[in-house]
């Protein structure tokens, strides 16, 4: 067997999606009842839970989501832990040190703020903290595959130039963006590995996004 799972603690780090989201809607569209079957109409912005940009999402290029390698779906993570003490906090290079000399290109990080406890509130969009564009720059000079976060966007959506800026940079530098991640502190290990597999939407400026993380099972 190529790959055992059975070996593996698999760690669902997605979001559901649920009515009360933004972003999310559902109608019934067929019943058990009246029809045979049960069957939604699903109406989902590209952005909204967990989700991966493309580099379309902010122009950087024509690639969409459909088009990413699959490579950039399968990697290994570096976890990243970064307390966050205040609203909007700005996350630095400094924040990332633990790593620093351990990362190799093509490998990613996730970043552990514990902010997907704020779901549900104002806070979780309007007071997110934030990756600096010094942060975002040394990521690309690092190589990052994926760069995965728990608020629902890398920067202050309530900032056009500076959400711009930072995806530009990511994007642009060939730093596949997840968003919205949840379930971060169930992860043990210091790196796992990462499965992020977007919906295959032809044009897809992003798409929602089943993510796991693999780490050895303890005996």
């Amino acid at each position: 067997m190529l790959f055992n799972p059975s070996a593996y603690d698999i760690i669902d780090l997605t979001m559901s999606y649920h009515v009360r989201m933004d972003g999310y809607a559902e109608e019934q569209s067929r019943t058990l009842e009246d029809d045979g079957w049960n069957a939604k109409q699903l109406h989902i912005y590209s952005h909204a839970g967990t989700h991966m940009d493309a580099p379309l999402h902010f122009g950087v290029s024509k690639v969409t989501i459909d088009q990413l390698p699959a490579t950039n779906f399968f990697t290994e993570a570096w976890l990243v832990d970064v307390p966050i003490v205040k609203d909007q906090q700005l996350i630095n290079v400094s924040d990332v040190s633990s790593v620093s000399h351990q990362i190799r290109p093509g490998q990613s990080i996730l970043m552990r703020t514990g902010w997907s406890k704020t779901v549900g509130s104002e806070r979780y969009r309007n007071k997110l903290p934030r990756i600096s564009t010094s942060l975002a720059k040394w990521c690309v000079d690092k190589k990052v595959n994926v760069l995965g976060v728990e608020p629902p966007s890398v920067a202050d959506v309530n900032n056009l130039p500076e959400v711009t800026e930072v995806h530009k940079i990511l994007l642009g530098g060939n730093v596949t963006i997840v968003e919205g991640l949840t379930n971060l502190d169930h992860i043990i290990d210091p790196k796992v590995l990462l499965v992020a597999l977007p919906l295959k939407i032809k044009d897809g400026d992003g798409a929602p996004a089943r993510v796991f993380a693999l780490q050895q099972k303890r005996s």
